[in-house]
């Protein structure tokens, strides 16, 4: 049985100081969870988040990472760095990245392999526009970020890994995707996995929806047999997060 992971993913949002006041906001709500729940900050807030959750169940994350160790590229942050701070999680490839960095399904590739190699688990992103659903392509097109994303990456290593489904046109739209529609594009990139690495791979695997994800849709969105929680977005900045991870109550 696989355990559900919440992960909140708090983009470019919270100072040091407003990320401390909001982490101690949240500790009682998400105390007790019957899931993993991490916490994915700005890379400023990384440290004193993880002196912060010191003692609790909760794990950082990280939301993105390069994938060399160091070097000259002014501004980047690398994944022994992140080790070393503490971070137990990374997100990698989401679409915001994708959509304003120039990120690619190489580059994702290239930073999926760094976090296996440095002990990081990562957070995968895939996810289709809303022109890509209306033409009928978001299977096709899922599964070759799925395939490109896990080039390279051993059978033991994608059975830790965390898969993040979020439909572009649903990300802080308010727009949830109906629970078919999750459920059908998490089953596919679980199929996806199967067909790389076997069966017991694809049930080892944990995958997540997000996407305008509330404690209102949490429940009904997580009981479905290929979803394995959510990474949220704007919710995971407010009270509304405890709903989240004790969607079960």
């Amino acid at each position: 049985m696989r355990k559900k992971i919440i992960a909140g993913n708090w983009k470019m949002n919270k100072t040091p100081s407003e990320a401390l006041a909001l982490i101690e906001t949240l500790k009682p709500l998400v105390a007790g969870a019957d899931a993993d729940v991490v916490f994915c900050v700005p890379a400023i807030d990384i440290v004193p988040a993880v002196q912060a959750v010191a003692g609790t169940d909760i794990a950082i994350g990280a939301e993105n990472m390069y994938f060399e160790d160091k070097g000259a590229f002014t501004g980047e942050i690398s994944a022994p760095m992140l080790v070393d701070a503490g971070v137990k999680y990374v997100i990698i490839g989401h679409s915001e990245r994708r959509e304003y960095f120039a990120e690619t399904d190489a580059t994702v590739n290239k930073k999926v392999l760094k976090a296996f190699e440095y002990g990081l688990t990562p957070i995968i992103c895939c996810g289709e526009t809303l022109t890509q659903r209306e033409q009928g392509v978001t299977i096709d097109f899922v599964r070759q970020q799925i395939k490109i994303a896990f080039q390279g990456v051993t059978a033991e290593q994608a059975k830790t890994a965390v898969i993040a489904y979020e439909p572009i046109w649903a990300i802080g739209t308010g727009v949830v995707a109906t629970t078919e529609q999750a459920e059908e594009v998490c089953a596919a990139v679980r199929a996806c996995i199967g067909e790389l690495y076997g069966a017991d791979t694809a049930e080892a695997i944990r995958i997540q929806y997000g996407g305008s994800v509330s404690g209102a849709s949490a429940p009904e969105l997580f009981a479905q047999p290929d979803i394995d929680g959510g990474l949220v977005g704007g919710a995971s900045l407010k009270e509304d997060f405890g709903k989240i991870v004790h969607y079960d109550r």
